[in-house]
């Protein structure tokens, strides 16, 4: 009878093997990253920040990767930027983020151009420049970014930097929901229930917070309740008004805990 092969052995047989393989890997791609290949040294650069068939090493991460951004390699420069951003591996320095995003940015990394847009919102490692961030935040949202385009709905709702443009406003958050965004989601449906810029539409306002609460939005979750609670474009149902708060209530927000009590004493 033959004997089974123990369980441990074939594990570590299956790690020993493993072993071999990231380091021929690492090997050739250390290779070709000496003779100048940008890829590999792109990809060199992410093995050692990654720690991956290596010990985990920024500095040569770094090393690597500025190699590979020297010769236009769009990843390595955008990941330069979150380096120096995150100040991670070296002494974190918002300057020079920007100047790592801004190539990535001019070769149409959306990423790049989203952060970069953040930065002049908020005048990190730049001036504060608005039209500067509306900018590279369009850039961006052309592309298809998501987070883009509820930026932008912000700027037109709070008139910053722009003239205050409610249309304008539910357009990009428009945008910015139909891929999924849970806080342009709430926001139209909170325009549509005050008819900010549009027709009071409490079905409308319904149908965003309900996207919204589906995705776990707990003031998403608290409005349905008042809906129903109301009866606001909806029959009103006391029993549909205590399912939403109680799973606002469950995510820990107070005001939703308050309405089941004031229901309970009823």
């Amino acid at each position: 009878m033959k004997k089974n092969f123990p369980a441990f052995c074939l594990v570590l047989f299956l790690v020993f093997i493993t072993s071999i393989a990231f380091a021929q890997n690492f090997l050739e791609i250390k290779e070709k990253a000496t003779r100048g290949d940008a890829e590999a040294q792109f990809k060199l650069g992410r093995m050692y920040d990654r720690g991956t068939g290596v010990k985990q090493d920024f500095s040569q991460a770094k090393f690597w990767w500025e190699k590979a951004a020297a010769q236009g390699y769009v990843d390595a420069q955008y990941n330069l930027g979150c380096m120096y951003d995150q100040g991670e591996g070296v002494k974190q320095d918002f300057a020079k983020a920007v100047f790592w995003w801004e190539k990535a940015a001019a070769q149409g990394d959306a990423e790049a151009q989203f952060n970069l847009g953040n930065m002049y919102d908020r005048g990190t490692g730049v001036k504060q420049d608005f039209s500067q961030a509306k900018f590279w935040w369009e850039k961006a949202a052309a592309q298809g970014l998501a987070q883009a385009p509820f930026n932008l709905g912000n700027m037109y709702y709070r008139g910053t930097g722009v003239k205050q443009d409610f249309s304008q406003a539910k357009f990009w958050w428009e945008k910015a929901a139909a891929h999924g965004d849970v806080k342009a989601q709430y926001n139209l449906g909170n325009m549509y229930a005050r008819g900010e810029g549009i027709k009071q539409d409490f079905a409308q306002a319904k149908f965003w917070w309900e996207k919204a609460a589906a995705q776990g939005d707990a003031e998403a979750q608290f409005n349905l309740g008042i809906m129903y609670a109301r009866g606001e474009g909806v029959k009103q149902d006391f029993s549909q008004a205590k399912f939403w708060w109680e799973k606002a209530a469950a995510q820990g927000l107070a005001k939703a805990k308050e309405m089941l009590n004031k229901l309970k004493s009823n």
